[in-house]
């Protein structure tokens, strides 16, 4: 071979060697790699993908035994630390980033603590607790979240739109920082104690794993398990899922939607449960009226009833017997003996099977008509239980309390109920409500005093 001419190599060849370079680099063995996910589309076994960032952008892939044990949920834009090789792939000569590894950027810790601690508190069955129904008419809802977020204020609004009836009494905590979870332990102590909740909401409004962070620790989480009464969670947006919306008894997706699940539509609910008592106590009675007929026509089709004779013909028989023993030993006998015999004549007689019917005719006769005294009875108890109700539920309607000459003032931009003269801010425009209308009004001055109309000292 002449040594002046060059020595040409195949692709396969040179590709070959590209590929030894890079597997006996001892810096690419072993990486550990930060890059945003681009190109990301969920496949059957193995998964494909690209790392970029601002100016450039490496090709990887994940084998699927790998990314099973991905401790999250992989999603197109997600910030990554993947840990892992490079490597050329021969058959097209590229060289891309074999992941091993995978874990959120700078959130890494954060995510494997939070399904370390999921699966113990799930091993315990703390999320597997039965559930325990809301309460359909709430006198007083517990609030804990943030004295200044929005969450206490759409709270506030929605519960005074749908049931005003009830009173929402707030637990301010601290729902962010290192000092939240010690907070929030503390204020569920505080409302445990508290008279008279009847449900309890907690949460506060969406960020990130760090900010959510204090819903998911472990003192927050086995303190929420002790309430007393029901908890509705609402903790974060919808796509937020914390320990504390696990072991509640319901959860929300926003505050809003919270306040919706504690409270009732209260004109379309009351009417509905009336309705629905109303159709119950219907069927009951119905379906007692209904046995009661059934058994007496039982008894009235009975054979005993049609033909008593078939029942008592031997007894008569015996009867007939018994007369022609005592005939013949009335004759032989002297009066004593006689008189003996005329007195178990008579017993006998009252005895007979005609007497016995007339006797069961007259009991059957004061069963039906106990059976239908009754049952006129319980219908008139039903239906005074009814009236009896609806008038206690036509007695608590805030229209009731407006027709005796009271008004009440709301916001007119929010609509929100101005209970306090300290809720007015001069000059506010506000709305009274009457009985029969409203009235729009601006409020120039406020004084505030006592009940009796004298000014606080």
């Amino acid at each position: 071979m002449n040594p002046a001419e060059p020595e040409y190599l195949t692709v396969s060849a040179l590709t070959k060697y590209i590929a030894r370079k890079f597997e006996a680099d001892p810096y690419l063995g072993r990486l550990f790699v930060t890059g945003e996910v681009s190109n990301f589309r969920r496949r059957p076994g193995n998964q494909y993908f690209s790392l970029k960032d601002d100016t450039a952008k490496i090709n990887a892939m994940m084998f699927a035994r790998a990314f099973a044990q991905v401790p999250f949920d992989l999603q197109e834009g997600m910030k990554v630390d993947a840990v892992g090789r490079v490597a050329v792939y021969q058959r097209s000569g590229e060289y891309q980033l074999y992941v091993d590894q995978l874990q959120p950027a700078g959130e890494g810790d954060l995510y494997l603590r939070l399904e370390a601690l999921k699966k113990k508190l799930s091993a315990e069955g703390l999320f597997a607790q039965t559930k325990r129904p809301l309460p359909r008419f709430p006198k007083r809802i517990g609030v804990i979240t943030s004295q200044s977020g929005a969450v206490i204020h759409d709270i506030e609004t929605t519960v005074a739109r749908r049931y005003p009836l009830a009173q929402v009494i707030l637990f301010p905590a601290v729902v962010q920082g290192e000092a939240a979870a010690g907070s929030l332990v503390e204020r569920l102590h505080q409302a445990y104690l508290y008279p008279g909740l009847d449900v309890l909401i907690i949460g506060r409004g969406g960020g990130s794993i760090e900010d959510l962070w204090p819903f998911n620790e472990e003192s927050v989480a086995r303190t929420l398990v002790e309430s007393p009464i029901p908890v509705i969670s609402s903790v974060g947006h919808e796509t937020d899922t914390t320990i504390a919306d696990l072991v509640a008894d319901v959860r929300a997706a926003t505050p809003t939607a919270a306040a919706e699940l504690a409270t009732p539509d209260t004109v379309t609910d009351l009417l509905a449960a009336i309705r629905q008592d109303a159709a119950t106590m219907t069927r009951t009675v119905a379906r007692q009226l209904g046995n009661a007929r059934n058994r007496l026509d039982q008894l009235a089709n009975a054979p005993v009833l049609h033909q008593p004779e078939r029942l008592y013909a031997a007894q008569a028989q015996q009867l007939d017997n018994l007369q022609q023993r005592l005939l013949h030993a009335w004759q032989t006998q002297d009066s004593g003996a006689r008189n003996a015999l005329a007195g178990l004549v008579n017993r006998l007689w009252r005895q007979t099977p005609q007497n016995r019917v007339a006797l069961a005719a007259q009991q059957l006769t004061n069963l039906q008509q106990r059976l239908t005294t009754a049952q006129r009875q319980r219908l008139t108890h039903d239906r005074e239980s009814v009236r009896t109700a609806v008038h206690a539920l036509d007695l608590l309607s805030p229209l009731k309390v407006l027709d005796r000459g009271y008004t009440y003032v709301a916001d007119d931009t929010t609509g929100a109920v101005l209970p306090q003269v300290s809720a007015i801010h001069p000059p506010q425009k506000v709305t009274i409500h009457f009985s029969d209308g409203t009235a729009a009004a601006q409020i120039t001055e406020t004084k505030k005093g006592t009940a009796h109309g004298h000014e606080d000292e």
